[in-house]
């Protein structure tokens, strides 16, 4: 469930509406991770640094530092909210067309609204401050909506899985590209400097996770095994909930959704873990 309904979020930091939204606030879109800051952290309320580190894990701190609070002097949470509105309204009716009204998109948005008004959001901030907004009225948005909150709830379990395996946020990318999920080379944007991937990578290899060619060991790939299934274990019980006829019908509702998507070359993709899927941003 999760690869099919990740790119539905992930449109809102990508999508040339998005920007066009972004910019029209008036921030910098040369670079997508203005947008990206305050599109993502709006729900939290005008938060400081130090909670957007936390919620950010994989991300330098000294980057996180440059977006957030300086974000909300470009504009306020409550305008950031209503701009991603509208970006994702205009983005899903630019892709879907008249699908976006169709009995398929409302009986979508009904199981996915199921699904997510039934995680637990103890210990997930992320998902709880999603939670929080009110549900859109349109069936379209309401989808997008119930993805986001069972995105944010899958990724806030993932920080607490990497956390449990004692992977800080810089090791935690080393350790995903050194099993070969990803090139290092994507997680470029994340801020992290050479040195401090480089010594990110020494304090795996000193606890025998990865070879020195930056590969990893049998240790190292059980590790992320681990963090892999403790994340599908704490982002499982509103799937429980819903029920496995109803998910599957779900992921049949949306697929063609996704296609679109797919279709018009938005997302960034690439193989994790042999599904082809965009790149996450937890």
């Amino acid at each position: 469930m999760w690869h099919q309904l990740e790119p539905l979020h992930a449109v809102l930091y990508f999508a040339p509406q998005a920007f066009e939204e972004a910019a029209a606030l008036g921030y910098d879109v040369e670079s997508r991770w203005p947008a990206y800051f305050a599109y993502r952290t709006a729900p939290l309320g005008r938060t400081g640094t130090h909670l957007a580190t936390a919620a950010y894990y994989s991300f330098s701190p000294r980057m996180v530092a440059e977006h957030v609070p300086a974000v909300w002097d470009v504009a306020a949470p409550d305008k950031v909210l209503r701009a991603r509105v509208e970006a994702v309204d205009r983005t899903y009716r630019a892709l879907l067309g008249d699908a976006v009204a169709g009995d398929a998109m409302a009986e979508a948005a009904e199981l996915a609204m199921r699904a997510a008004q039934s995680v637990q959001a103890a210990g997930r901030p992320l998902a709880a401050a999603n939670l929080d907004l009110p549900w859109p009225g349109e069936p379209h948005m309401a989808l997008w909506h119930a993805v986001t909150v069972l995105r944010e709830h899958r990724g806030d379990g993932h920080l607490a899985a990497l956390a449990a395996a004692e992977l800080d946020g810089c090791e935690a990318l080393v350790s995903f590209a050194a099993i070969g999920a990803a090139p290092a080379p994507n997680f470029a944007g994340r801020g992290w400097s050479e040195q401090e991937w480089n010594e990110a990578a020494e304090r795996l290899a000193a606890r025998g996770l990865v070879h020195p060619d930056g590969t990893a060991t049998d240790e190292g790939r059980a590790l992320r095994d681990q963090v892999e299934r403790m994340t599908d274990q704490l982002a499982a019980e509103p799937w429980r909930r819903l029920g496995e006829e109803r998910a599957a019908r779900l992921g049949q509702l949306v697929a063609p959704f996704l296609g679109a998507v797919f279709e018009a070359g938005l997302l960034p993709m690439t193989s994790t873990l042999g599904i082809a899927t965009v790149q996450v941003a937890y």
